[in-house]
């Protein structure tokens, strides 16, 4: 859970929830549903001055839900883009489509121009911090014996841990149109003490979803200028590349780079890549990608080195995790690592991974993403492949990381969750009043409809709603009166209830309850349910359903209780 990503609850209206019908329902069924719900809520049919001005309230909220769902335009703004998309500037000028895609069409080429206003003041900053530590000594410790040979002493009783090398990215976009877009970019490097740097300035414009070319511009470690392209050949291939032609005192070295890509099915993609000049190099890879895994082969030839490397992911999706193994063997030596990658938040990741190879040792690699930057911090343990260093590198993450969550993370989102809620009903506070005040109203004017309808179903032992509660229960508490005593975040519902029920049937359709006739979200931003005792044919009856969840009644499987 990450609270400062949660969208705030909005109240707003439900309009196939205020007819109660289904999101499916006919032209005939939203007629029939309006014309039930204008005898009982018209202003004409109340003779008292405040009896009407309730009935107006209600059957002005009525009659626009019946305007907008009996007009198929509207209405398929509505199914696409909700209430925000009927507000929306220019509808009246488009064509009058009925399909939800040509809908959705027309709203984004409208907010095209909105979007357009909002980019040029938005940059799209992107971020990476790579911090080196060199960890052998805990691993490699001198040898006395050694250091005594050497003449060498030392009064450290701890092992000597330092940052080896550190490197800082940085980039921002100023879009200049929607298809010119410029940026600027940074980077830093120091290793060992000493350390280069540069600055980039790159313009790219996108002539169509197929193309694009940009220039890039270099300075630092020698001028540089580049120009990259990139083009779709066709449904199954897309090339991009380009050259780069870097200034040294010792003249003009250019270079050349080109990738060849080819979709082989529906889930594969291969590569071809050619570098030559500042590095030469041809690779060829296929990456296979499903919902499930992905598969990567790679084969590299060139310089400064050659290498096959395979990897093998496996995604987790109702854990939110990635399992990673891969194997690489080249010029260079042998490399092999696994990790595991967990998302922690809605912009946020984490992963860890140890890498073990000849001759580079044992190194631990951390890494978190959040939003667009990226902090990665790789941990030289071992100069050696020891079983020691790769036991600690997998175990301590996972440890310190089940410590934290647990200890800190959870609770504090907890709490954090409990304001956010907190927040969203302050901000909802007077919208809630006047849903309350509506409801109030509703269930006034539905008395006599109330009476009448529990008379006719008792005359033919019919449904009657003995109790209805709607709000955040208490869980796995089947005893009315301990949900509604002295809780503020349950509503009885009987009479709106009982005055939907028609033919001794009630149908409620998977939609939330709350804007239903008489009824208002007492609980904003938390679960909901509804609880219904009834009698039918004269048998007590109880069940509960969440709040977005279908009900029909009668129905076989719900549960009996005894008569009180």
């Amino acid at each position: 859970m990450d609270f400062e990503d949660e969208a705030d609850t909005v109240l707003e209206e439900d309009y196939y929830t205020t007819l109660n019908i289904s999101k499916d329902a006919t032209k005939e069924e939203i007629n029939n549903s309006y014309r039930r719900l204008s005898r009982l809520y018209h202003p004409d049919k109340h003779v008292e001055p405040k009896q009407k001005e309730k009935a107006d309230i209600i059957f002005n909220k009525i009659k626009n839900a019946y305007e907008i769902l009996s007009d198929p335009h509207r209405r398929a703004i509505y199914d696409s883009l909700g209430v925000k998309g009927l507000e929306t500037e220019g509808w009246e000028i488009v064509q009058r489509t009925r399909t939800p895609a040509e809908i959705r069409a027309e709203y984004e080429q409208l907010a095209e121009e909105r979007a357009e206003r909002k980019k040029q003041q938005q940059t799209n900053p992107h971020g990476a911090v790579t911090v080196n530590i060199n960890a052998t000594d805990l691993f490699n410790p001198y040898d006395d014996l050694m250091l005594d040979d050497l003449d060498i002493t030392t009064d450290s009783i701890l092992p000597s841990i330092e940052v080896s090398g550190m490197s800082f990215n940085q980039s921002v976009e100023f879009p200049l149109t929607q298809k010119d877009t410029c940026t600027l970019s940074g980077q830093l490097n120091t290793q060992n003490g000493t350390g280069n740097g540069g600055i980039n300035l790159s313009w790219r414009h996108i002539y169509s979803h197929k193309s694009w070319s940009e220039v890039e511009v270099v300075a630092g470690n020698g001028p540089a200028v580049s120009f990259k392209a990139f083009r779709t050949l066709s449904k199954r291939f897309y090339w991009n590349g380009g050259t780069i032609l870097q200034f040294t005192p010792q003249g003009i070295r250019p270079g050349i780079m080109s990738t060849l890509a080819m979709q082989l099915d529906k889930h594969s993609i291969g590569y071809l890549t050619y570098h030559g000049g500042i590095r030469s190099m041809v690779s060829t890879s296929i990456v296979r990608d499903t919902e499930s895994a992905q598969y990567n082969l790679s084969v590299q030839i060139g310089l400064p080195h050659s290498y096959i490397s395979i990897s093998y992911t496996k995604k987790l999706l109702n854990q939110e995790l990635k399992l990673r193994l891969s194997v690489k063997y080249g010029t260079f030596g042998a490399i092999f690592e696994y990790g595991v990658e967990k998302r922690v938040s809605k912009h946020s990741n984490m992963s860890a991974a140890v890498a073990i190879g000849m001759p580079t040792g044992v190194k631990l690699k951390i890494r978190l993403t959040r939003a667009n930057q990226v902090y990665s911090f790789p941990i030289h343990l071992c100069e050696e492949v020891l079983p020691a260093p790769i036991f600690y590198a997998t175990v301590v993450p996972l440890v310190v990381y089940v410590i934290i969550k647990k200890g800190f993370v959870e609770p504090f989102l907890k709490e954090q969750h409990a304001k956010q809620v907190e927040k969203q009903r302050e901000a909802n506070r007077s919208k809630l009043m006047q849903k309350r005040k509506e409801a109030q109203a509703a269930v006034d004017l539905m008395n006599a409809t109330y009476t009448r309808i529990v008379e006719e179903e008792e005359t033919k032992k019919g449904l009657v709603i003995v109790k209805a509660l709607y709000g955040k229960l208490i869980s796995g508490s089947g005893d009315s009166s301990s949900n509604e005593d002295g809780n503020e975040e349950v509503i009885e519902v009987t009479v709106p209830l009982q005055c939907l029920v028609k033919d001794s049937k009630l149908i409620l359709h998977e939609l939330s309850k709350s804007q239903l006739p008489g009824f208002f979200d007492p609980a904003v931003g938390e679960e909901k349910s509804l609880l219904i005792v009834y009698n039918f044919k004269q048998q007590l009856h109880e069940v509960t359903i969440r709040d977005n969840e279908a009900l029909r009644i009668p129905k076989t499987s719900h549960r009996c209780t005894n008569p009180t």
